[in-house]
C-alpha cells in the first residue's frame, strides 16, 4: 500500500507547457482573465478554459469574480515558493529559455518572486540588511536583530505583528538568476510594498518586473553603501539614507 502525497499528479500538472506559462505568469501576484492568460501561453479561450480547471481542482489557483469577469491568482504562498524552487532547478539544470532582449536585463535586475523583490537589487537589499546588522543569519534561515526590529519599526513596519501570522517571518530565498539568496516571507512583502509606498519602485503592467525611479535608484544606491537611516515620521518621500 502506498501511503503519503501523490507528487505525479501535481509534477503532471506543472509540467504541461501552457499551464506552467500561466503559473509563471501569475508568479507577479497579480490576478488575470482567462483571456489574458490564454494569450500569455499562447493557446486558445476553449482550451485555456480547461487548464484553468485542472489547476482550480488541484488547488494551485484560485478564481474571484467581478462582475462579468472571472480573475484567477495562484492559490497561496505555498505554490509560489513551490514554482520559484522549480525556476531554481531549471536554472541549474541550463533550462533557460531568456533571450537577449530590452525585458531579460531588466527581469534579472528586479522583479516580483510572487509578493517579494527578487533579482540583483533583491539580493543586494537581503545582503546589506545582514551586513548592516538588521538580520543575523541562522541555521534555520535568518532572524531580525534587535538593532532590525528598531529601524523597520521607523520605516512603518511593525515586526512583532508579523512575528503573529501563520507565515514565516523572515526566509531566505535563493534567487534563480543571482544564486544567492534575496529576502522573502512577510518580512520580504512588507519591505517591497514599503519600496511601492516611497515611490522607490513601480512594477511593470506586463510582467514580473520591478521598475526603480530615479529617486529610487539613488536612494537605494546610498542606502545600500551605508548605515541606513530612520525616515522622518512627518516625510511622505520615504528613508533619507545618511
Amino acid at each position: 500500500m502506498k501511503d503519503g502525497p501523490h507528487i505525479a499528479r501535481i509534477a503532471a500538472l506543472i509540467g504541461d507547457s501552457a499551464r506552467a506559462e500561466v503559473l509563471t505568469a501569475l508568479m507577479a501576484d497579480r490576478a488575470l482573465t482567462a483571456t489574458e492568460l490564454a494569450d500569455i501561453a499562447g493557446v486558445t479561450k476553449q482550451t485555456i478554459s480547461a487548464h484553468l480547471a485542472k489547476l482550480l481542482d488541484a488547488g494551485l489557483v484560485a478564481v474571484e469574480s467581478q462582475g462579468r469577469h472571472r480573475y484567477f491568482r495562484l492559490a497561496n504562498r505555498d505554490v509560489a515558493h513551490l514554482l520559484e524552487s522549480l525556476m531554481n532547478v531549471a536554472f541549474r539544470a541550463g533550462a533557460v529559455r531568456l533571450r537577449a532582449s530590452p525585458r531579460e536585463p531588466a527581469l534579472r535586475r528586479a522583479r516580483m518572486c510572487y509578493d517579494h523583490l527578487a533579482g540583483e537589487v533583491g539580493v543586494q537589499f537581503y545582503e546589506a540588511l545582514v551586513r548592516q546588522g538588521m538580520l543575523q543569519a541562522t541555521p534555520q534561515g535568518a532572524a531580525i536583530t534587535p538593532a532590525g526590529a528598531r529601524w523597520f519599526a521607523h520605516v512603518g513596519i511593525d515586526t512583532s505583528t508579523l512575528a503573529q501570522q501563520r507565515r514565516m517571518v523572515c526566509r531566505p530565498c535563493l534567487d534563480w538568476s543571482e544564486r544567492r539568496h534575496h529576502l522573502g516571507g512577510a518580512l520580504g512583502a512588507a519591505l517591497l510594498q514599503r519600496l511601492f509606498d516611497w515611490g522607490w519602485a513601480q512594477r511593470a503592467q506586463d510582467s514580473r518586473v520591478v521598475h526603480f525611479t530615479p529617486k529610487g535608484e539613488l536612494a537605494l544606491r546610498q542606502w545600500l553603501a551605508t548605515h541606513p537611516d530612520a525616515p522622518n515620521s512627518s516625510a511622505a518621500q520615504g528613508p533619507a539614507p545618511c
